[in-house]
């Protein structure tokens, strides 16, 4: 006797309990088992990819935009090897109380990294002082 089963299996309607196999013969083309409705729990999709339209745009412009920071950073890196190798001619660095002769490369670069650190201190500075005051009592009312 033949009979027909269904090749994919039946989802449970509680997790972690899995269903009973459909093994009974199948007559007059009756259907074994019915699939929930899944059209309202899912979003639209595309019928060839399976991605929506807003979701592949959003998709390719944050591609876009990696591949746009690759760019300028390569750049940048390029920018300051040249910038490096132009400049290594020695130059001399009056002091308060003294002189001494140093790679133009060395100059600017610890003129570069001592802004930055002294911006960071300025910008916490001012966001210590300006910050919302704290309530007392710790209190979630």
């Amino acid at each position: 006797m033949l009979s027909k089963t269904r090749s994919t299996p039946v989802d449970s309607p509680a997790p972690g309990v899995i269903p009973d196999s459909i093994t009974s013969p199948v007559s007059n083309g009756t259907p074994v088992a019915r699939e929930p409705d899944i059209t309202t729990t899912q979003p639209t999709q595309s019928a060839a990819g399976g991605e929506t339209r807003v979701g592949r745009f959003r998709r390719k412009a944050h591609r876009t935009r990696l591949h746009s920071y690759a760019i300028v950073a390569v750049a940048l890196v390029a920018f300051l090897i040249a910038l490096a190798a132009s400049n290594t001619a020695h130059v001399k660095v009056n002091w308060v109380f003294g002189s001494s002769h140093v790679s133009l490369v060395w100059l600017v670069l610890f003129a570069a990294i001592l802004g930055w650190l002294l911006g960071l201190a300025t910008s916490a500075t001012f966001h210590w002082r300006t910050r919302a005051p704290r309530r007392r009592g710790g209190g979630t009312s």
